[in-house]
């Protein structure tokens, strides 16, 4: 994972401490709203509040009249209506909430939502022509529709008449559509204008019912369920909505929703944002990814209980599937990517697979593009030789414009800066690929492509009290525009390392002033760290309490760790050293015997290697190997004879590079010494090396073999290397 750059906020202290003061907040959370810009009371109190009170008349949307008058004459004439919804939470949500209104006031009301398999995203011919041949009078999109001209003409040639919902944005000319609501048109004057899908719906419901409050008592948790999983910003009506949505959750008439909290094993559990967003929304999801969204609308629209059960088990069961395909095209993907990515140079990757699953590209791309920290995209191609793309990006690359720069090489593409998607056929693939790097080497630069975490401020080991963190609750819910709090505290001792669930996730045991603190770090195993037990850190980390068997603590849930000044300077100075032997120049009899490795250094980075390369190759954090190596060997390994070791391990064709990471962290100059793991070195070699640290000299030659037989000397503490690519270091008594 690619290492992340730390933007700390520096609240005023003198603001944070009058904003503490004046509104009762802690000072730990007075300091969070100050980093964000909100420094007084009035503004505090605005950006907080959730008061029901602060829901907006549905009727300020554009259209709004047009379509309530469109639906009231269709339920009036006893004439069929459809909902046409997406595949994804938002748009499902969005579908069930308004069929189950519509179908509550006597409507004839079905439902239709695309497969994302054969369909694809939005409105279709096919799909306008079918739906008028079985009797829909009345189609109502939610969460699609804005920018199908050419099918809602359709439609309207059929003799259907159309009602738009939607929240993406607009294209200069509308559809002709009998009602066209969106909080994104340029003419709209409504003053909230990042609702989700389903909350556009939501609003159609108000106003055909006359009564906002108690639809939103009615659909607050389905609304706030696509809201928080579309990645809407957690602000204004969207605030109220999905705090009044969490307390509903808990407490759902939605027989299928309580289901699927029951299967999700999160029933009488604290229910959050992060419950939508990680446990919740991935098994709705899955069956839209899977092909089988129409499973997820039956759930929320089913009265039966048995069903729901059924179908919530069924869920579960399809987001296994989901994350069964995705594992297998991840590590697919990896195993390429060790061959062919290079960190130092690639701005931009492009794969292409046969017969990935489309449906789950998209979440791939979002993994690769979090690890390796540049844009990704992964192309899936069929049996006919056509090519389905996805694409994610980072802030400072925008996707949509790379892949217009390319719009020739496409049958279809669309999105938006930081996703996007894609046809194309299979012969285009590599121009494709050529032509985005290209793109990418001039539109952004690396240093860009560093990922950036953004922390509210630093704190003190005695800000961290049960009392503290309760009180940063008046900030939740949290999600886009209002993240949870980033803190970091630095100079941590690392007292403890721990693996869990097979090295997947790491508990840590980290001092502070003479305080300890548990800290769990998920997503990352103890070999993926770049510090060991006794390292000192500085630690990035959301702040929660830990409940178990009947005992509240503070733990601190990390987002990176990366190691303090005083190591980089260690470290530094084992590099400056490391460039005087590289050079040719001359060593101290102390410097030498430091930069000498011994046979058991030279064993355990070999057994290292052999547990971890992967194709070859080995990548590691910078900083990390003689660490690792150390910790998981249990042996005295410094930082300058795995230098040292890593320089033996050369190969002279550079055959197998075990990573230019890796490369770059151990060599100042890693075109001069690239660190090279050769297949033909084996264990016999490494027993061949009897090193005499009382003042013999030991000689290696380019393969890694060390060779005693000879005897030309030279002087001891001095490392040189002559013609024929001997390496001899002598060792001062």
């Amino acid at each position: 994972m690619r290492a992340k750059r730390w933007v700390i906020a520096s609240p005023d202290t003198e603001r944070v401490r009058v904003l503490s003061r004046e509104t009762g907040y802690t000072p730990l959370t007075a300091a969070v709203l100050s980093a964000r810009g909100i420094d007084t009371p009035q503004a505090a109190a605005d950006y907080l509040s959730c008061d029901v009170r602060g829901l907006h008349d549905p009727f300020g949307l554009t259209d709004m009249d047009k379509a309530v008058e469109v639906v009231r004459e269709v339920i009036d004439r006893g004439e069929k209506m459809v909902v046409y919804g997406d595949y994804d939470v938002d748009g499902i949500t969005a579908t069930c909430t308004l069929v189950d209104y519509l179908r509550s006031k006597g409507a004839k009301c079905e439902y239709y939502i695309p497969n994302r398999l054969t369909d694809g995203y939005g409105l279709t011919r096919p799909a306008m022509e079918q739906l008028y041949e079985q009797g829909t009078r009345l189609l109502i999109t939610v969460d699609s529709g804005i920018t199908a001209n050419e099918e809602i003409a359709v439609a309207r040639e059929l003799g259907m008449q159309v009602v738009i919902t939607d929240h993406h944005e607009c294209h200069e000319n509308l559809p002709d559509a009998q009602a066209v609501v969106d909080c994104k048109r340029t003419d709209d004057t409504y003053p909230f204008s990042s609702l989700a899908g389903v909350g556009v719906a939501f609003k159609l419901i108000c106003a055909l019912e006359g009564d906002t409050l108690s639809m939103l008592d009615r659909y607050a948790d389905l609304v706030a369920l696509g809201t928080v999983a579309d990645v809407m910003p957690i602000v204004g009506e969207n605030r109220i909505i999905v705090a009044e949505g969490l307390k509903k959750l808990s407490v759902t008439a939605n027989i299928g929703l309580e289901m699927l909290l029951r299967e999700a094993g999160m029933k009488n559990r604290r229910l959050t944002s992060s419950t939508i967003s990680y446990v919740l929304a991935p098994r709705i999801n899955a069956a839209g990814r899977m092909g089988k969204a129409e499973l997820a609308a039956e759930l929320f629209l089913t009265k039966d209980p048995v069903r729901a059960q059924a179908l919530a088990a069924e869920l579960c069961e399809q987001n296994k599937l989901r994350q069964n395909e995705e594992n297998k095209i991840l590590e697919q993907t990896l195993t390429r990517l060790r061959r062919e990515y290079n960190p130092l140079e690639d701005k931009i990757i492009v794969l292409a697979g046969e017969g990935w699953h489309q449906g789950v590209i998209g979440i791939v791309c979002s993994r690769l593009c979090d690890r390796y920290g540049c844009p990704v995209v992964l192309i899936s191609v069929d049996e006919d030789g056509v090519g389905k793309g996805s694409g994610r990006s980072i802030g400072s690359f925008n996707l949509f414009e790379a892949l217009t720069s390319c719009e020739d090489l496409f049958e279809r593409y669309g999105g938006h800066a930081l996703a996007a998607g894609l046809t194309v056929q299979a012969d285009r693939i590599e121009e494709l690929r050529t032509r985005l790097r290209k793109y990418a080497e001039t539109h952004v630069t690396m240093a860009e492509l560093v990922p950036q975490l953004h922390i509210d401020c630093m704190v003190q080991s005695e800000w961290l009290t049960q009392e503290n963190i309760e009180s940063l609750s008046v900030l939740e819910p949290y999600g886009m525009k209002n993240a949870e709090p980033v803190f970091c505290m630095k100079n941590m001792t690392v007292e403890e390392i721990t693996p869990l669930s097979s090295d997947r996730h790491v508990r840590l045991s980290l001092i502070k002033d003479g305080k300890r603190f548990s800290a769990i770090w998920f997503g990352i195993g103890a070999g993926g760290l770049g510090f060991v037990e006794g390292n000192t850190v500085d630690a990035a980390f959301h702040l929660e309490i830990n409940e178990f068997r009947g005992r509240r603590s503070v733990q601190l849930t990390i987002c990176d760790v990366q190691l303090s000044d005083c190591e980089h300077l260690a470290d530094q100075k084992i590099l400056n050293l490391y460039n005087t032997l590289m050079q040719d120049g001359p060593l101290t009899a102390r410097e030498a015997r430091l930069l000498l490795p011994d046979r058991k250094d030279l064993v355990a980075v070999w057994r290292h290697v052999t547990c971890r390369a992967e194709d070859g190759r080995l990548s590691v954090p910078d900083g990390a190997l003689s660490r690792r190596v150390a910790w998981e060997a249990d042996a005295t390994l410094t930082s300058a004879s795995c230098l040292s070791v890593w320089t033996f391990f050369r190969s002279p064709d550079s055959s197998v590079i075990i990573s230019r990471k890796a490369c770059s962290t151990f060599c100042s100059n890693p075109t001069r010494a690239r660190p090279i793991f050769p297949d033909r070195l084996s264990l016999p070699h490494c027993k061949a090396w009897r090193g005499d640290t009382n003042g013999g000299r030991i000689y290696a030659n380019e393969t890694g073999f060390f060779d005693r037989t000879r005897t030309k000397t030279k002087p001891a503490g001095e490392y040189q290397e002559d013609s024929r690519g001997i390496r001899m270091c002598g060792q001062g008594t």
